[in-house]
């Protein structure tokens, strides 16, 4: 007798490794061409299926799956695609950004020697943050997290992932004031 999806959630969440096995060989092959179909590229498109069924197996007494495993993890998958392709798309926009604002800069030493030393009073004044709230502002503004995807990857609300936002935002703003025209004009060099 085939078991139904309340049973293999059922053993999902209690923990049996062979229900996510089972789930995984089912689905995994599958959910890699699914992928490249957005990202073409074969091995970004497995490093997302992988992620996904990460997620499944780490969550797995979280989870709520209001219609199937194969819905559930096509929807993750399709999410995490359009995540990364938007991701790609802001950091391509913001290389062909830097590298224009870098050919007209290239010449002036003294120039790069203020954005090294800019660069370093943010460094700095990152380090400063309580270690949560440094995380949190790390992997906003470094890594292009979504407050949802920060919330999910660290295990707290998405509103502590903002109220610690805004405690970042806030502590840098009065640590670094008198910078801040310079160091704004580095962030927009650099993302």
């Amino acid at each position: 007798m085939e078991p139904t999806e309340k049973d293999i959630l059922a053993g999902l969440r209690n923990g049996d490794e062979k229900v996510f096995e089972e789930i995984f060989r089912t689905y995994y092959e599958r959910l890699c061409n699914y992928a490249n179909t957005f990202l073409n590229d074969i091995d970004e498109a497995e490093e997302m299926v992988q992620s996904a069924f990460l997620t499944v197996w780490e969550k797995r007494d979280q989870i709520e799956i209001h219609t199937s495993m194969k819905s559930y993890l096509y929807r993750s998958v399709y999410n995490g695609c359009l995540n990364r392709i938007k991701h790609n798309k802001v950091r391509s926009e913001y290389g062909s950004h830097y590298k224009s604002q870098a050919n007209l800069y290239s010449g002036d030493a003294s120039e790069r020697v203020v954005e090294n030393e800019l660069e370093n009073l943010m460094k700095d004044a990152i380090e400063l943050l309580p270690q949560q709230c440094r995380m949190v502002f790390k992997l906003s503004r470094y890594e292009n997290l979504t407050y949802k995807e920060i919330a999910e990857q660290l295990g707290i609300s998405v509103k502590t992932v903002e109220n610690h936002m805004i405690k970042a935002l806030k502590t840098l703003r009065e640590n670094l004031k008198e910078y801040l025209p310079l160091i704004i004009w580095l962030l927009m060099l650099r993302n």
